[in-house]
């Protein structure tokens, strides 16, 4: 009977003493479980640029642009948020001189800026290494302003953008949100 007690203690303190190693190894695995992350693919087509940001930049062309919801982690592990945040970032050409056109306006006032942070790697190798980057706060809010005065259902645009007056190119960075 004593030899009974004895194999039964074993399996309480393997059982007390498993159960929470479990728990812990379970609970890491999931946090250090690699997220998958956006993974969109470089578009090239224009409509969705030019009725998006076309009223204040002119008809864009040659344009490489990504456009992905920040929230969408393409798995089931979390609550899906209300609101969508749709990020549509890329460089394209402006109408020949469209550069110029809106860096030169006076109540602008551009300044020189460094190149785009928080680039996605699949778009690096379509802004050019030289380009000379012009940026205003208050174009931005001028653009920003255009965007949420158009159509509701293009969310509410929050945006920054570059201008290459050389190359007739603009950079943008616009998040959507859509409530």
């Amino acid at each position: 009977m004593e030899a009974q007690r004895g194999h039964t203690n074993r399996r309480r303190f393997l059982l007390i003493a498993g159960l929470p190693l479990l728990t812990v190894g379970a609970g890491l695995t999931y946090l250090m479980w690699p997220e998958p992350g956006p993974r969109p693919e470089v578009r090239t087509d224009l409509e969705p640029l030019n009725r998006r940001l076309g009223p204040f930049l002119g008809e864009l062309s040659d344009a490489h642009w990504l456009g992905y919801d920040i929230d969408d982690k393409s798995d089931d592990r979390s609550i899906p948020s209300p609101d969508s945040r749709i990020r549509v970032v890329g460089v394209a050409h402006l109408p020949a001189g469209g550069a110029a056109a809106i860096t030169g306006r006076p109540d602008h006032a551009f300044a020189a800026a460094g190149a785009p942070s928080d680039l996605p790697t699949a778009l690096k190798g379509y802004l050019p290494a030289a380009a000379t980057w012009q940026h205003s706060p208050g174009f931005d809010a001028y653009a920003n302003g255009r965007g949420a005065a158009g159509q509701a259902s293009d969310g509410i645009p929050s945006g920054r953008y570059l201008f290459d007056t050389a190359r007739d190119l603009v950079h943008f960075d616009v998040l959507y949100l859509f409530t």
